[in-house]
Parts: structure tokens; sequence; C-alpha cells
């Protein structure tokens, strides 16, 4: 068990300096993939504590993440359509889509939600080590490992289910592929399945933003691309149903 503990410390710490690295580059607007960054930093927070639900100590943390994830997904989705329409000559350039874009940074950055995680990773080590000598983590690597074990099933009877929806293959994925990597010790994906996993998901996000793009192509100065991201998210259909078909063949057989 320390050895499991001792893990989940580091990460834990590993995660929050990366958060305030973030944090340091939106404020200070040094590139592009900032906000991205961040939102990465807390998924995998997300991803390492989602196996420790039912224990109180982590409660406060897992709440603040999801609260930061929710509030930030948004702000990314306008930023990535902006970097879209960034690549159209017809629309550069975006000034007005750029001042809001820079005003939800500041939001974000002033946010409770924002402070309220910084001050509970500032205390997750030491609630780690309390949570350890009180003995609340014994047996917490096999519960790791079930719920993984778990998560892994879920997806393999959903790719086989017929006209599964792919939203919810979406989630499954990032869901599988992140705890995978948060607690690589169980070895719970060869590096076949993983690749696969990752190249589905990335497919699967293509597709997911052609269609939010295209929620959003009512607004006037969008109306022109609606072609042009009609005919991306059919692509992005074709080729998401082919990385899904690979990890139908990695997987199958494995799902009782």
């Amino acid at each position: 068990m320390r050895g499991f503990v001792d893990s989940l410390v580091a990460q834990l710490l590993a995660v929050q300096i990366n958060l305030y690295a973030c944090h340091a580059r939106l404020q200070a607007g040094t590139d592009a993939e900032a906000l991205h960054d961040l939102r990465i930093a807390v998924r995998k927070l997300r991803s390492l504590l989602r196996p420790l639900r039912g224990l109180v100590e982590f409660v406060a943390l897992e709440q603040a993440a999801r609260a930061l994830g929710q509030l930030s997904g948004p702000l990314r989705d306008e930023e990535v359509l902006l970097a879209q329409l960034q690549t159209c000559v017809a629309h550069r350039p975006q000034q007005a889509r750029q001042r809001q874009l820079a005003a939800g940074y500041a939001q974000l950055l002033a946010s409770p939600e924002l402070q309220a995680l910084f001050v509970a990773l500032d205390a997750s080590a030491a609630i780690c080590r309390q949570t350890q000598a009180c003995g609340a983590l014994q047996g917490a690597a096999k519960h790791v490992a079930k719920g993984l074990a778990k998560n892994r099933k879920r997806l393999q009877r959903a790719l086989i289910e017929p006209k599964t929806d792919r939203h919810r293959l979406r989630l499954l994925i990032k869901r599988l592929r992140y705890g995978a990597q948060a607690y690589p010790r169980c070895k719970l994906l060869s590096k076949p399945q993983l690749t696969a996993l990752i190249a589905a998901q990335s497919a699967l996000g293509d597709w997911h933003d052609h269609l939010q793009w295209l929620k959003c192509a009512q607004q006037h100065d969008l109306q022109p691309l609606v072609s042009t991201w009609q005919a991306g998210l059919a692509q992005a259909e074709q080729l998401s149903e082919q990385k899904l078909g690979k990890l139908r063949r990695l997987f199958h057989g494995s799902c009782s």
C-alpha cells in the first residue's frame, strides 16, 4: 500500500505543479495551448480521483476538479472555434471573438472554482498521508484495479452494442484511457490498445468539434462555413468508424 500512496502523492504534486504553470502561461498569454494543457491536467486529476470515490477525504478535491472542468469547457470550445475560423481567409481577423476569449480567460483566472482547486491541492498530500495512517486506504490499490477493469468492460460492451451513441463511446474511451494512464501499474492495456484508444479519441474529438461548430452556425458570420463543416463532419464520422473498428478488433473476445 505504501508504494500506491507514494505514487498517488507524487502524481497529485505533479498535477499541482502543472496547473500552476498553466495558470502562469494563461495569465501571461505566452501561448495558445495554456487552456488546453490546464484542462488536460484537470482531467488527469479527475482520473486519479475517480477510483477513490467513496473516501470522504477526497470529496472536496474531486468536486473542485469537476467544477473547474465544467467552467473551462465552454471556454475551450470557443478557443477551438476561433482557431478554426482563423484558418479561413474569409473569417480573419476575428477581433470581437478574440476580445471575448480574452475576457473569458480573465474570468477563469479570477474564478472561485480555480482558487478552490488550488486550495484543495495544497492540502492533498497531507490528506493522503493522514488517510493512509488511519487505514482508510487499505486495499485501495485492489479497489482501483477493479474499478479500471469495470471501465474496460463497459467500453468493450459499448463497442459491440448496435447503434451505440458516439458521445457515449467518446466518454468511455476517455475514461478508460486516462484511468489506465493514471494508474500504469495496473497494466490494464497493451501498447497497441492504448494507441488505438488515443487514435479513436482523436477521431471522435474531431467529429465532436464539427458538431459543436454546426450548432453555432446560426450565427450570421458562420453561415458561409456550414457546407464545409458538414463535409468535415461526414469525413470525421467515416474516420471515427475506422478507428472504432480497430478498437473492436483489439478488444474482441475479452468481454464477458
